[in-house]
This record gives structure tokens, C-alpha cells and sequence, in this order.
């Protein structure tokens, strides 16, 4: 829900690039009611499952903890930032309607929602990396070759 919304945003933000602000408004509304039916909700799923998947861990791996903070980061990125934007986003386009141009104010809106979305990119590529494929990062991996030495000398 979370990922397949982030990437509708994407697509039709791309399909429908330069045109006319009734086209953009109907765009930006689509893009608030998506956020609240598909995205908000699948990011409140996603906080859900990694909190309790860091609860199931009595000692947490590092790749657990950035995949924590990573989380946080993206949290931060939607609840902050780029939720309150959007109703400015559709108030601005729909002003913008019977002028037949966006305005500045619109524009330069639109391009700081899309610099902020697209600093979800790492943080969101490092945490489904890290979920999947779990990580020995920094001291862990010392930690497990001393474990495998230790091991070979029992041997």
C-alpha cells in the first residue's frame, strides 16, 4: 500500500506534467486521497510491523536498528512534511484554475513536495534492503568472524 502509492504519485505526476491547472487540481486531488486511503494507511501498517519486529528481538542486530531509523526517517518525511502539503497543493491548483496557469506559489510548492519525496528514496530503498536480507553490518561481522575462529580452534 505504501510503495504501490508513493509510485502512483510518481506516475501520475509524470503522465500529466505541464497540464492545464483544472487537469493539475484534479492530479493534486487525487494524489491527497490516495495519500489517505492507500499511503497513510500502509505507512501506519509498515510503523506497526517494524515495532513489532524490533520487539521480537531480545538483542537488536544493527541492520534492525537502521532499518529503525530508516523508518523514522520516512515517518518523519510523510507526517511533517508532505501530508500538510498536500491541501495546500489542491488549494493552490484549483486558485490557479481560473487564470489558466499555475502560479508561482503552486510551482515552487510542487517543487519542494517533490525534492522532499525524493529524499525517501534511500531511506526507503536501505530499509526494504535491510528487511530483506538482514545484514551483518560493522561490529556484528567481527563479532562473527571471532565466533567462527573460536570455533575452528575447538575444532
Amino acid at each position: 500500500m505504501y510503495v504501490g502509492g508513493i509510485l502512483s504519485h510518481i506516475v501520475i505526476g509524470i503522465i500529466f506534467q505541464g497540464s492545464e491547472p483544472s487537469t493539475i487540481f484534479d492530479v493534486y486531488v487525487y494524489k491527497e486521497r490516495s495519500a489517505d486511503i492507500l499511503i497513510l494507511p500502509g505507512l501506519a501498517i509498515k510503523i506497526i510491523a517494524d515495532l513489532i519486529l524490533y520487539f521480537t528481538y531480545k538483542e537488536k542486530p544493527n541492520w534492525l536498528k537502521l532499518k529503525i531509523l530508516m523508518m523514522a526517517i520516512l515517518a518523519v518525511n510523510a507526517f511533517v512534511f508532505l501530508v500538510p502539503m498536500m491541501p495546500e497543493l489542491v488549494q493552490l491548483a484549483e486558485d490557479s484554475i481560473p487564470f489558466g496557469e499555475l502560479s508561482q506559489e503552486f510551482l515552487d510548492k510542487e517543487h519542494t513536495e517533490q525534492l522532499v519525496g525524493q529524499t525517501n528514496i534511500i531511506p526507503l530503498l536501505l530499509e526494504l534492503v535491510l528487511g530483506s536480507f538482514k545484514p551483518k553490518l560493522w561490529k556484528e561481522k567481527n563479532d562473527r568472524l571471532i565466533q567462527l575462529k573460536k570455533q575452528e580452534k575447538n575444532e
